[in-house]
């Protein structure tokens, strides 16, 4: 199990305390498309019944509040990261915050 440290700038501090859920996950999702082609997506969002805790691991807030975290993107996020709030409106959501770097280990290696 690996155990990620999880910072939070002051929109994705004030994001979470304006949408209370009993949990968020940092989702990762591999879509095939029809020309054999990979698209790899990362999402958090709230947790839902559907989630499968046995394939979670886990990375704290600033708090202590656990967010989980799919395994196939636990093996390659760094131990240390960040959440913020991207888009505008009611296309707003919490975001990974990740150098460029980062984000292509992330979904595509």
């Amino acid at each position: 199990m690996t155990d990620f440290e999880l910072h939070l700038d002051d929109q994705a501090r004030a994001y979470l305390a304006a949408h209370p859920a009993a949990g968020w996950v940092i989702a990762y999702d591999v879509h095939r498309c029809c020309g054999g082609g990979v698209i790899c997506q990362v999402r958090v969002r709230k947790i839902s019944a559907r989630d499968r805790r046995d394939e979670l691991e886990t990375a704290v807030m600033f708090d202590g509040t656990t967010v989980l975290v799919d395994s196939r993107a636990a093996r390659r996020l760094p131990a240390r990261f960040g959440l913020t709030v991207r888009g505008l409106g009611p296309l707003r959501h919490l975001d990974l915050e990740l150098s460029g770097e980062q984000w292509g280990e992330l979904l595509y290696s």
